[in-house]
């Protein structure tokens, strides 16, 4: 019998789950803008792990205070150039509907563009602060819990911090070019669970906490060993 053939209560994984954690050390890139036009070109030019900073990782900086604004550069369109058309189809911007940092930069380089084409006159108008376009450079952790079976995978969900479910469900996004997260990729791969994969796929990351996302991948893990 075949490990994805086993009963999913005793079936060992083909290779076991390393919960890790991992810390930022932020840096600022050499971009930078005191208006939007300044904006715009610092959106083309700055690298992919910026994109990513303003985006996935203010989820877990940020989204409590935001007030519904998922991204950095919704936050200053509104706080800094008092531009809420612009803020408001800036947050709109969905990152799950992205496979590539690229087509995410892309989206909002056209939203930035397609305003100013219809508002020429805020392009050079001073922010009340400056834009600062920032990257993280990541050092992994490892942490003392290790997954072999589903049973031992949902005790370790229970148990690591929310900085450990940030690092693999939204930070790994980056690293697999935003098609999964570590939790789906080792269920998919390594336990042959294709349908929980794809449940914790579609978890929604933007209008929860990171305990409420903990929650939903424990039910899905749960309903799984049932």
């Amino acid at each position: 019998m075949t490990a994805a053939m086993a009963p999913t209560l005793t079936r060992t994984a083909v290779k076991p789950f390393y919960f890790n954690t991992s810390a930022h050390l932020l840096r600022i890139t050499r971009q930078k803008a005191t208006n939007l036009s300044e904006f715009l070109q610092a959106l083309r030019e700055c690298p992919e792990n910026s994109i990513f900073q303003h985006t996935f990782r203010t989820l877990q900086e940020h989204h409590f205070i935001r007030e519904g604004f998922s991204n950095d550069f919704a936050h200053w369109a509104l706080s800094a150039c008092n531009e809420p058309s612009l803020a408001e189809n800036l947050a709109s911007v969905d990152v799950r509907e992205f496979t590539s940092v690229a087509e995410l930069r892309e989206r909002f380089v056209q939203i930035v563009q397609s305003f100013l084409e219809r508002s020429p006159v805020s392009a050079t108008r001073s922010a009340r602060e400056t834009f600062y376009f920032c990257a993280s450079d990541i050092v992994v952790i490892p942490t003392s819990f290790v997954a072999h079976t589903l049973p031992e995978f949902a005790e370790g969900l229970r148990q690591v911090s929310v900085h450990s479910l940030h690092h693999h469900f939204i930070e790994a996004r980056l690293r697999l070019k935003l098609m999964s997260n570590d939790f789906s990729q080792w269920l998919l791969e390594d336990l042959g669970l294709p349908d929980a994969a794809r449940q914790l796929n579609r978890i929604d990351i933007y209008t929860v906490t990171m305990e409420n996302v903990r929650q939903q991948i424990l039910r899905i893990v749960e309903r799984a060993l049932i």
